[in-house]
């Protein structure tokens, strides 16, 4: 089985957050794909992170490498209908492209973001619990 797994599940991951083993047990076993955007959105958080004062550069960038041993198959997905999704439900584009995924390969999503998990539902996506 294969699912599309957002930033915020590789965030959890390789930062070790409070979800960290709850994202690990239900990706065990099972083939994960994303937005090609998947590697510039996870920069783009741990830059954010940086900001806070949470990491320093170095952990930035271990965290970032780490992140990139993950196995994940990317996917290049409509822009165009994400844009209508983000419009439609008043989302960024970026969680938008992860929603299309979806859409398109008819794939379940594991999140952290309760917002988008309900929109994931209201678009008839699957959402892992």
């Amino acid at each position: 089985m294969e699912i599309v797994a957002d930033a915020s599940a590789f965030l959890a991951v390789v930062l070790n957050e409070s979800d960290r083993d709850w994202v690990i047990h239900k990706t065990t076993g099972k083939s994960v794909a994303s937005p090609e955007i998947l590697p510039y959105e996870i920069g783009n958080a741990l830059i954010a992170v940086k900001r806070k004062g949470r990491l320093n550069d170095r952990e930035i960038l271990r965290a970032f490498d780490l992140s990139q041993r993950i196995a994940v198959r990317l996917v290049s997905v409509k822009i165009h209908d994400a844009m209508k999704t983000a419009l439609r439900f008043n989302i960024y584009a970026y969680d938008a492209y992860y929603l299309q995924c979806c859409i398109e390969n008819k794939l379940p999503l594991i999140s952290l973001d309760e917002r988008m998990c309900g929109i994931a539902e209201n678009l008839g996506i699957k959402v892992v619990e």
